[in-house]
C-alpha cells in the first residue's frame, strides 16, 4: 500500500489549503487515515486522524482544532485535510499513513500506530 498526499503550496498568514491523500489501490476505506507532518530536524507529530467509515470519528491536535477538518471522500477513496486561518508554525512537509487506530489528542503515541506512508507535500505558510 501507498499513498500519496498533494495540495500543499505557499500561502499567506490566514490563508487555506487542502490536502488530499489517496492511495495506489483504493483501499483508504478500510483503514483508519493519520495526517503527520515534519519540519527537517524536528520529530514528526501527528495533525488529524480518521477512524474507519463505519464510524468516522476525528481526532485533532490541540494546536489544529478549530482550524483543520480530516474528512472521508468515499466517492474518490480519499482522504482531505482542509486547514484554514495557517499560521507560520503550521509550516511543514505533510504526509498521510494508515493507522491502526486514532488517538485522542493525536501525539507521540499516534505514531507508534501508523502503517503505510507516501510522498508528502511541502506547506509553507510565509508573509
Amino acid at each position: 500500500v501507498q499513498l500519496q498526499a498533494s495540495g500543499g503550496g505557499l500561502v499567506q498568514p490566514g490563508g487555506s489549503l487542502k490536502l488530499s491523500c489517496a492511495s495506489s489501490g483504493s483501499i483508504l476505506g478500510t483503514y483508519a487515515i493519520a495526517w503527520i507532518r515534519q519540519v527537517p530536524g524536528k520529530e514528526r507529530e501527528g495533525v488529524a486522524c480518521i477512524t474507519t467509515p463505519d464510524l468516522n470519528y476525528t481526532y485533532y491536535r490541540d494546536s489544529v482544532k478549530g482550524r483543520f477538518t480530516i474528512a472521508r471522500d468515499d466517492a474518490k477513496d480519499t482522504v482531505l485535510l482542509e486547514m484554514n486561518n495557517l499560521k507560520p508554525e503550521d509550516t511543514a512537509v505533510y504526509y498521510c499513513a494508515t493507522a491502526a487506530w486514532c488517538t485522542v489528542g493525536v501525539g507521540r503515541d499516534q505514531l507508534d500506530a501508523l502503517g503505510s506512508w507516501g510522498q508528502g507535500t511541502q506547506v509553507t505558510v510565509s508573509s
